[in-house]
């Protein structure tokens, strides 16, 4: 069985892009900081990290577009995946990454670093939201029920 579970902060905003074709797919990329458990560095200091390389692909890969960036704690799950091509210098390149099937945030929104970055949230890129004043947030029109999270 091939499976991974990982949690960790993004390093940087995911890279996305859409294949070619008549039917585009959103594919992903992105590295996780995934903190070794009970390890120091050689200085005795923090604990170290491995950076996992992920690819989402098709609705995952449209999710991370739209809600994660740089520090954001996702649990992402999926299966480990190698392969390998010629570089253009002629040389073999082995690659390993983990494919995500499934991703969460790891956090709630208030929880985090308190430098006002949401938590770990990526502010999502629609426009913004009003409140009705009954306890209840407009949701735009521009989104479909399909494209919330977390419902």
């Amino acid at each position: 069985m091939n499976k991974v579970i990982l949690i960790g902060r993004l390093t940087r905003d995911p890279e996305v892009r859409y294949s070619q074709g008549e039917s585009a797919l959103a594919i992903a990329r992105f590295t996780l900081a995934v903190d070794r458990r009970g390890r120091r560095d050689a200085n005795g200091g923090d604990q170290t990290a491995d950076f996992i390389s992920c690819v989402a692909f098709g609705r995952q890969a449209e999710f991370i577009e739209r809600y994660v960036q740089k520090g954001t704690k996702l649990v992402a799950e999926g299966r480990i995946q190698t392969g390998s091509y010629t570089n253009k210098d002629g040389q073999k390149v082995y690659t390993t990454d983990v494919v995500v099937e499934n991703c969460e945030f790891a956090e709630s929104k208030g929880s985090g670093a308190s430098n006002g970055d949401f938590g770990g949230y990526a502010q999502p890129k629609a426009e913004p939201v009003s409140d009705a004043g009954d306890g209840f947030m407009n949701i735009p029109g521009s989104i479909d029920g399909e494209e919330i999270p977390f419902i």
